[in-house]
């Protein structure tokens, strides 16, 4: 079987996962980054939310991503992110997040979650536009979290659920892939090679 390649992207704040803009907004989307009009997202970001986004040609690819196999609760394809939080978490709060919490549509799977210090990061942070909202007199934390599912906006509800609201998401890593020393707005192209397939569940 011939081997696949697909696209890591660095999403800057403001771009819809999409490359079409359906509001007729205006809006800055995927088409003003990749011409090639065969990649399709796999797994998508909110426009406020920034970091890995993985584009592929591949539909078993796409699938192995957004669709992972329920037989492993789709932890092979563990969704890892950079969440920066208003207020210190305590101890219970990251607990709770480690259990799983109730949000509208349902309960969520157990999540990994660190409490760390920015200088700690696996990257360099850059600039955001418009930054981060700062109140002074309220602290703010970040975290590492990886969710193991794909509800809508779930990092996002988790930690508000908590008592942590989040004022900036980035996504550091989708399975085995990571968002490395991409700068903003860039993007790399990678060949599959065996061991990934077999870590996505993908039989060749």
């Amino acid at each position: 079987m011939s081997t696949s390649s697909l696209v890591l992207f660095n999403k800057p704040y403001g771009v819809q996962s999409q490359f079409r803009d359906d509001s007729n907004n205006d809006h800055t989307t995927l088409s003003d980054y990749f011409t090639d009009k065969s990649l399709r997202v796999a797994g998508r970001l909110d426009a406020t939310s920034e970091g890995l986004l993985i584009l592929t040609d591949d539909g078993r690819i796409n699938k192995a991503i957004t669709h992972p196999p329920k037989a492993n609760a789709g932890r092979k394809q563990g969704k890892t992110y950079l969440v920066q939080v208003e207020g210190v978490p305590t101890t219970e709060q990251l607990n709770q997040l480690r259990r799983g919490v109730i949000l509208k549509d349902g309960k969520t799977l157990p999540a990994d979650v660190t409490h760390v210090s920015e200088e700690t990061l696996p990257m360099p942070l850059w600039p955001r536009n418009p930054p981060i909202r700062e109140r002074k007199s309220v602290p703010d934390s970040w975290l590492m979290l990886t969710i193991y599912e794909g509800k809508n906006r779930q990092v996002r509800r988790m930690t508000a659920h908590v008592g942590l609201p989040c004022l900036r998401l980035i996504r550091w890593s989708v399975a085995e892939f990571e968002l490395g020393d991409l700068a903003v707005g860039e993007s790399v192209r990678i060949q599959l090679n065996n061991e990934q397939y077999q870590q996505l569940g993908i039989t060749q």
